[in-house]
């Protein structure tokens, strides 16, 4: 049980060791500057929504409605480039995610439901919406240089989408662990009832937690609609699940309370580089799912092990006066 306790507490990096290992052998060339460039480039797609889903995921809740917010808003920003133009259309684009994560956040924190059941019909919602107004049909953007410019590497590793990735989730670490608000986040996630007690506005923080996962989905879609100068109600349906898995082997836990933003960066960096890995290797797309899903069992039946095991039968989590949070929400 020691070995599974170290295991679990050190996952993220035996995870990604053991996958850039595996990579490395099974793709020649794969330490190349424009290999690691090219998959932390579409690890960044995953990683703008994850970084959301980490401060929903530390609170409590969850959004399975983030691929299809990422799709609609991404339409949203290519359809209205011939009307107000690329930058004004990109801006409402990001409002179209930020509307979505606050209709989310007020359902849940005014009707008092389950959030994976609220985001559940909400995606489904969200996605009618974007087959509604593209009537099914890929839509296509006005310039396609501008494409070309936010595919373009800089410093031979970093695309502007990939670099705005790695700020954010630096940002996102100083906020939750040196900031009075982020470290409420995980009190709120622990137990709320006495985070309420406390005086923390705990559906204050949910419902906004809501709305910037909705802006961060926003924002992934519009950049990826910059990127390929097109928009589509397909886009985003596979995102869902390799991104519960990046936050998940970033050591986020679930049921709320725990989690970090360089965990989340670690899981990131684990999908995109097994990701990469299994499509230079041709692996189809319902494979790459499949290992997806597994290593998502996978982590939280040993997550659930651990815990389980570490815990004196009957006991619930603990309250925050006996159990203090500590940084990164560990206790």
């Amino acid at each position: 049980m020691r070995f599974l306790a170290l295991a679990s507490r050190h996952r993220v990096m035996i995870i990604l060791g053991l996958t850039l290992i595996i990579s490395a052998l099974a793709v020649p060339g794969y330490f190349s500057a424009s290999t690691l460039g090219l998959g932390l480039d579409r690890a960044a797609t995953i990683g703008l929504i994850a970084i959301g889903l980490t401060v929903l995921l530390v609170a409590g809740q969850i959004d399975l409605s983030g691929g299809a917010v990422f799709a609609l808003a991404g339409i949203m920003s290519v359809i209205l480039q011939r009307e107000i133009g690329i930058l004004p259309a990109a801006f409402v684009g990001i409002l179209v995610g930020m509307l979505a994560g606050a209709i989310n956040g007020a359902l849940v924190v005014g009707l008092k439901v389950n959030s994976l059941v609220l985001t559940l019909a909400t995606m489904l919602i969200f996605r009618s919406l974007a087959h509604w107004i593209t009537n099914s049909q890929p839509v296509t953007g006005t310039d396609i240089m501008l494409s070309l410019a936010f595919a373009k590497i800089h410093l031979e590793i970093f695309t502007i989408r990939s670099a705005l990735f790695i700020v954010l989730i630096v940002l996102l670490h100083v906020w939750l662990t040196r900031t009075i608000p982020g470290r409420n986040v995980f009190a709120v996630g622990s137990n709320p009832a006495a985070a309420k007690e406390s005086g923390i506005a705990s559906d204050r923080i949910v419902f906004l937690g809501f709305v910037f996962a909705g802006t961060l989905a926003g924002l992934a879609g519009v950049l990826q609609s910059l990127v390929t100068n097109t928009g589509s109600p397909v886009f985003g349906s596979e995102l869902t699940v390799a991104v519960i898995a990046a936050v998940v082997v970033g050591g986020t836990r679930l049921e709320g309370g725990k989690g970090s933003a360089l965990g989340t960066l670690g899981g990131v960096l684990t999908i995109g580089s097994l990701t990469i890995a299994m499509e230079f290797q041709s692996v189809p797309a319902y494979v790459q799912q499949v290992v997806s899903g597994l290593i998502l069992i996978l982590l939280v039946v040993l997550d659930r092990a651990v815990t389980t095991k570490g815990r004196a039968p009957g006991t619930g989590p603990a309250l925050i006066r006996d159990n203090p949070i500590t940084q990164g929400g560990n206790t």
